[in-house]
Formats: structure tokens, sequence, C-alpha cells
């Protein structure tokens, strides 16, 4: 079983950055595509961006017009998530997860078995 630790959340005002940290335990990290999730009060969780383990392959959410990079340390069991030109409606708790799969393939959101606790996002107007 892997453990995660999301930290990096926080208050932006809307238009600036943040940079979401996923910090995984133990050797097995590199056996895991990764992804971050969202939920925002009231709506469905969604997922936001996953990358493989090779990191050659990434996915992002469509609604996210190109804002968000997802990218992987394997030397430091870390995953990012770069989110710029933050709007209100990206305020969410927002979650990485890890899931099983080949080295290049980005799984299924059904396949995430591993979760953080979240991290708290919010964007002021």
């Amino acid at each position: 079983q892997v453990q995660l630790v999301e930290s990096g959340g926080g208050l932006v005002q809307a238009g600036g950055s943040l940079r979401l940290s996923c910090a995984t335990s133990g050797r097995t990290f590199g056996n895991y595509a990764i992804g971050w999730f969202r939920q925002a009060p009231g709506k469905e969780r969604e997922l936001v961006a996953q990358i493989s383990r090779s990191g050659d392959n990434r996915g992002y959410a469509d609604s996210l017009e190109g804002r968000f990079t997802i990218s992987r340390d394997n030397a430091a069991n870390t995953v990012y998530l770069q989110m710029n030109s933050l709007k209100p409606e990206d305020t969410a708790i927002y979650s990485c997860a890890a899931g099983d799969s080949s080295w290049y393939r980005l799984p299924g959101t059904h396949e995430y078995k591993y979760w953080g606790q979240g991290t708290q996002v919010t964007v002021s107007s």
C-alpha cells in the first residue's frame, strides 16, 4: 500500500498560481500512475490531471484550457501540479491518488486505489 500526502494548497487571488505537491511513502512510487482530482462543494469529484509511471504520458481535463501542468520526480517520490491563471471556479479540495498501471498507460478513473487526504485551494475574485 502507498500513502500519499498533499501540500501546497491555500488562498490565492484570481490570476495567481499555486503548485501542489503529492508526496508518497515507500519504494513503490514508480509502480503507480498518479492523478490529481478535485471536488468543489455540491459537485462531483473530477479528474484534473494524470501522469503515467514513465512521466511521458499526461492527461488533462478539457476544462483547464492548458492552465495546469502535472509532473513527477520519481527520485523524490513526488508528483506536482502547477496551476496558473487560477479562477474562482478552481476552488475545491484537491486530492492525489495512485493507480496501478503499465509504464506508459493512464488509468481509468475507477482504477485509482490509494488516496491522500486532500488540500484546500481557494481562489478569490
